[in-house]
């Protein structure tokens, strides 16, 4: 059999994969993006599933046989040939590496294609990933970017040479206002992305990565155990920036690019409904602790600032709602949360005075 055992390379490379195990399987997480081309459907492996534990496998393997006509075999032989084209470097993997992967090598085999499959399957490079994710939490050298909401943290990462973008892994801005149009990664997802990328730091340079100071949770997402206890033990330096600036980056992350993913989807009319009712819900999540009257006041500049965009094309009227926001939940809870676990950042300042900071810092620094 044709196999690969190399789950190092496999992520270093971002090898092309595909994954011939059902879609109810692949959608629970994948490693590497890969593409599901199931060699069964959930309801068939279902129905084999059912028949292997109560009549053995010949039973199992017959039954997946009657299921998977010759025709059915074409075609979804016909899309692992095609992707093998396209990819040539490419592996496929089941759940253990077992019959699944055999069978699909097999009848691509039979169609003139070899093609090997990861040895272990996604079960071996999900464990691969766990364990390097444990292991370089303590390896690579990070350290922590800090400052208060809106502030400018990830635009500063993606100056550096070295970051990790967590928010942007777990495609979530981080606050209750953080959310964007296309859903959330799966947590198993989220974790292989951010175990990947510290294996490629590790595997590629000693340096320093940067990561942003972030809470437990990131939308619905929870950081790693590993990876969250790390950062509670980092060094960090702070972003200052003026409430002016954070306004406009706010109009930028919250508003417009938000509005520009609705309008590709539903149209201009549209967008602005659902980006109003996004917002409207995330205010009614903070309710409470902004107090009544000041999210009473909050909706109706939220909805002044949504007509004013929606008629005139101008996006100033944000800035009301937005400093309220601002100053009255996100700054207030910022202090608060410095009071209960106060620590000293080794530098501070706005985003050109750290880079140049980062710029003169010893290659390597620990944590």
């Amino acid at each position: 059999m044709n196999t690969s055992a190399d789950y190092l390379s496999i992520i270093l490379n971002d090898t092309p994969l595909f994954d011939v195990r059902a879609p109810i399987e692949h959608s629970k997480g994948c490693i590497n993006h890969a593409t599901n081309l199931p060699l069964m459907t959930d309801n068939e492996r279902e129905q084999v599933g059912t028949c292997y534990k109560t009549s053995g496998q010949e039973a199992a393997i017959a039954l997946g046989r009657e299921l998977v006509t010759e025709q059915l075999q074409q075609q979804r032989t016909e899309q692992w040939l095609n992707f093998s084209k396209a990819n040539p470097n490419g592996l496929l993997y089941c759940f253990r590496g077992g019959l699944r992967s055999q069978i699909s090598q097999q009848w691509m085999s039979e169609s003139g294609t070899e093609f090997p499959f990861v040895e272990g399957g996604y079960k071996a490079l999900r464990r691969f990933l766990i364990d390097a994710l444990e292991s370089n939490v303590d390896t690579v050298p990070l350290m922590l970017i800090s400052g208060r909401t809106g502030s400018g943290k990830t635009r500063l990462l993606q100056q550096l040479d070295n970051f990790i973008d967590l928010e942007g892994l777990a495609n979530h801005r981080g606050s209750s206002f953080g959310a964007a149009a296309s859903p959330q990664p799966t947590p198993i997802d989220f974790e292989n992305a951010i175990s990947s990328k510290l294996l490629k730091h590790r595997h590629s340079h000693n340096h320093t990565v940067f990561l942003e100071d972030e809470g437990r949770l990131i939308g619905s997402l929870t950081l790693p155990l590993a990876l969250k206890e790390k950062m509670e033990t980092l060094s960090h330096i702070e972003l200052e920036t003026p409430l002016e600036q954070r306004i406009d980056y706010a109009i930028e992350d919250y508003i417009l690019i938000l509005l520009e993913s609705y309008q590709q989807d539903f149209g201009k009319e549209k967008a602005f409904e659902l980006l109003a009712q996004r917002h409207t819900d995330s205010l009614g999540r903070i309710r409470k602790r902004l107090g009544a009257e000041r999210y009473t006041l909050a909706c109706q500049l939220l909805e002044q600032g949504i007509a004013i965009h929606r008629d005139q094309n101008d996006t100033h009227g944000y800035r009301d709602f937005i400093e309220l926001i601002l100053t009255k939940y996100y700054d207030p809870m910022y202090d608060y949360q410095l009071t209960q676990k106060p620590r000293q950042s080794i530098f501070r300042g706005d985003a050109q005075q750290i880079q140049h900071y980062i710029q003169q810092m010893p290659a390597k620094v620990a944590g």
